[in-house]
């Protein structure tokens, strides 16, 4: 189904339209490098495997499907997060590249959660309901709890693409950064002037924690009643990863307390139900899963793959989406998202 001189790529960009991923001159450059087949079902989709160069989207791709994939060399997944329907063992095996997109939303992600962050130290959503509803306190009085970016202490859970693109954005304010992060040496963290510490550490000496960590069967839960209880009275938690890393009836407790406060973007069921208790509990800001999927970062994901795919087609390495690591891919529980 391929020409000599024009690989064949598949592209099933599910759960993405083509046109929020790919730019118009993008889709154009990808048509005229490759031959583009965009299957309407499984029998289609089956059809162009065996001749299939690449594959773009995360489809079902278990160890028989795979087997008749004889000329694939990448897989690369546009929608964010690496799920159990894939054989990623046999992937490495034969050398198939095993790319994510998951730079292309640690920036949008990055600059969100320090929105959060300045928004919990000055109170100003908050601030902002009080005054439409006539209910403003000028000066001094509505700034009590206010506290500083600058030169606070800042906690990170995780030091992944979120954790790398969010620490530039802290260091003008020149805190100290500590991070926890199980899967990567100490010494990788203070070659780039941070203080590693153990989960702990970071909790209790931290006024803010940003939680960055994906899911595993290890991280889920991460931060349950126990290690919330550490925090500072007064600490700020930012939550922009995965849900599941925290036990979100003890973090609201917390928070209905009164001991901490806490901007969330990501929930345990999305859509969030109509009467869940966050909704009307202070000491949050609220939002809706917002904070990656932005229009630049969805069609930023089109460039990679594109650029991507041209150097594959040449016999070079991919250099901008994120190669998946063995040992890793198969650990992460994270559902889709839309």
């Amino acid at each position: 189904m391929s020409t000599p001189h024009k690989p064949l790529v598949i592209l099933r960009p599910d759960p993405h339209p083509v046109e929020r991923v790919f730019r118009p001159d993008t889709l154009a450059r990808l048509h005229d490098l490759f031959t583009v087949v965009e299957p309407d079902s499984e029998y289609a989709f089956d059809r162009a495997l065996p001749d299939a160069f690449a594959v773009v989207g995360q489809p079902d791709l278990p160890a028989e499907r795979l087997a008749r994939a004889g000329e694939l060399r990448a897989l690369l997944n546009i929608e964010g997060n690496f799920f159990p329907n894939v054989d990623y063992d046999g992937c490495f095996r034969r050398g198939v590249h095993v790319l994510g997109c998951g730079p292309a939303y640690a920036q949008a992600v990055a600059e969100y959660a320090l929105g959060l962050a300045l928004d919990l130290a000055r109170g100003i959503s908050r601030e902002d309901r009080a005054f439409r509803a006539g209910r403003e306190r000028y000066v001094s009085e509505g700034t009590a709890d206010s506290v500083l970016l600058r030169g606070a202490d800042i906690g990170l859970i995780g030091f992944g693409n979120l954790g790398r693109s969010l620490f530039p954005l802290l260091a003008p304010f020149r805190p100290t950064l500590r991070v926890y992060d199980p899967w990567l040496p100490p010494a990788v963290l203070r070659e780039q002037g941070l203080v590693p510490a153990t989960l702990d550490e970071t909790l209790a000496r931290s006024t803010f924690v940003f939680v960055l960590a994906t899911v595993t069967d290890d991280s889920r839960r991460l931060l349950g009643e126990r290690e919330l209880a550490l925090l500072p009275d007064g600490a700020r938690l930012v939550l922009v990863s995965r849900a599941p890393v925290v036990d979100f009836p003890a973090l609201l407790a917390r928070v209905a307390e009164g001991r901490l406060l806490a901007g969330i973007d990501v929930w345990p069921d999305e859509p969030v139900a109509a009467d869940e208790p966050a909704r009307s509990l202070e000491g949050l800001v609220l939002s809706a899963h917002r904070a990656g999927g932005i229009p630049d970062a969805f069609l930023s994901i089109g460039d990679m793959v594109v650029d991507d795919l041209t150097l594959l087609a040449r016999g070079l390495p991919p250099a901008r989406m994120q190669a998946a690591a063995r040992e890793l891919v198969g650990r992460y529980r994270n559902r889709p998202v839309v």
